[in-house]
């Protein structure tokens, strides 16, 4: 085969996991594209399949396998030829896939997600092409918002986590190059960019030997067109005074904070190996709520961690009905192999993770639907995501919620308005998952 005929192949791909993994796949495909070939949303009717996978907890893996299935039975069927499976699996269970999956053609490991063009090439046996070294990203998800990975891996050992023996230690990326990234995403129309990494708030340390987190804000800053720029997984340890009062003195830095606190018990905190303790994390957000009331709080708890006792869960059920925060997810904890907690004794049943967990769910959502009742008549900027056909109605988000993981809002088309537009909404009622609301 020729590399002409080779640039004739279609290819898909199937995402799974976070917004970090979703961003190593869109620069993949813009390799790809780059290289000649096509790339479709028809996994079923492409050439070559790429599956990216996330395999940081066991749910993750359950999803990566049940892909993967689909997709040979795609193969066996004759609706693709090739198939390739990247992402978190690879490096977290390689030999696994190689037995129990016969029908993939390539294992892409993290450190060959670049040579993806050439991983291709030799499956079909085309002569190896020079290494693509700059590409335009393909956006996965609506033309408003991207994702902009600063770092990758962590150096927070925390007991009950896999990344860092499948990422590596904390590597921050260049700031130069997150800077050409950001403004190449601007000019294509990109209105808001989420900074992403497992600690963003970190960033800088190993590659400047300076955190240069409030630095690379600046810089991203002073990109004309860029309006919104939103800070996910700060670690509590890391938000100090001054990142705060610079949150709410930058008009383009968004009033949130995404910081996973994952527990209050300070017994629970000090197995977890979290660097701060009941105390330190209550004063942190105390000082937040209080004197930089204008950020919205987000953060993440995982319920039935080892030795969490009927106390223990009730001192963080009491700590969040009285914190109200925004948003808050929770998730069960799971034991996962060649994590320090995997061999803890007083492993918490499944039973009662699950009543646990949904018995604090509940509770926080009592606590934003009051929250969302007393925003009802507010009027608040918002970004414009995407349309909805059937509807008529237009879904957008504002500075105060998150796209994807937090409520939406929904508008009525009028006809004067389209995607990545920011626009002034009064907010007019919410049904526990949206918002709805007119256009002033």
């Amino acid at each position: 085969m020729t590399k002409e005929e080779l640039k004739k192949k279609l290819v898909s791909a199937i995402s799974l996991g976070c917004d970090k993994n979703r961003v190593d796949l869109e620069k993949m495909l813009g390799k790809l594209s780059a290289y000649g070939f096509v790339i479709t949303d028809e996994v079923e009717n492409c050439d070559i399949l790429i599956i990216n996978t996330c395999a940081f907890i066991q749910p993750a893996i359950e999803e990566a396998i049940q892909n993967l299935l689909y997709a040979e039975k795609l193969k066996k069927n004759g609706n693709i030829e090739k198939l390739i499976v990247s992402g978190c699996f690879p490096e977290r269970s390689f030999s696994s896939i190689k037995e129990n999956f016969l029908n993939v053609d390539y294992i892409l490991k993290l450190k060959e997600n670049e040579n993806i063009c050439q991983v291709i090439e030799k499956l079909y046996d085309v002569e190896e092409s020079k290494l693509i070294k700059k590409s335009e990203r393909i956006l996965t998800n609506t033309p408003s918002f991207a994702y902009l990975k600063i770092a990758d891996g962590c150096n927070n050992a925390c007991s009950y986590c896999t990344i860092p023996r499948i990422r590596g230690r904390y590597k921050s990326e260049e700031m130069d190059d997150l800077i050409d990234e950001t403004k190449n995403l601007v000019k294509r129309g990109i209105k808001e960019i989420i900074l992403v990494a497992q600690d963003t708030t970190r960033y800088g340390e190993d590659l400047y030997e300076e955190n240069c987190l409030i630095k690379l804000l600046d810089k991203l800053s002073k990109i004309k067109e860029l309006k919104w720029i939103r800070l996910h997984y700060a670690y509590p340890e890391k938000v100090t005074d001054e990142l705060l009062k610079y949150i709410v003195q930058n008009p383009k830095v968004c009033n949130y904070l995404d910081l996973p606190l994952q527990h209050i018990d300070d017994n629970i905190l000090k197995s977890m190996r979290r660097k701060l303790g009941e105390n330190d994390t209550r004063n942190l957000i105390n000082k937040i709520q209080t004197l930089y009331p204008q950020i919205a709080l987000r953060t993440t708890f995982i319920i039935g961690y080892p030795g969490e006792t009927r106390k223990s869960f009730k001192k963080l059920y009491e700590f969040v009905k009285q914190t109200k925060f925004d948003y808050a997810g929770f998730f069960p904890y799971f034991r996962e192999e060649n994590t320090a907690s995997y061999f803890m004794s007083k492993q918490i049943k499944k039973f009662i993770k699950m009543r646990r967990l949904k018995k604090i769910t509940k509770l926080q959502q009592s606590i934003v639907f009051d929250k969302a009742q007393q925003n009802i008549g507010k009027i608040v900027s918002v970004l414009v995501d995407s349309f909805e056909q059937s509807t008529g109605e237009f879904n957008c988000h504002s500075e105060n919620l998150s796209p994807t993981v937090d409520f939406g809002i929904k508008i009525v088309d009028n006809n004067n308005i389209k995607c990545a537009d920011i626009i002034k909404v009064k907010l007019t009622d919410f049904d526990g998952s949206n918002y709805k609301g007119e256009i002033i």
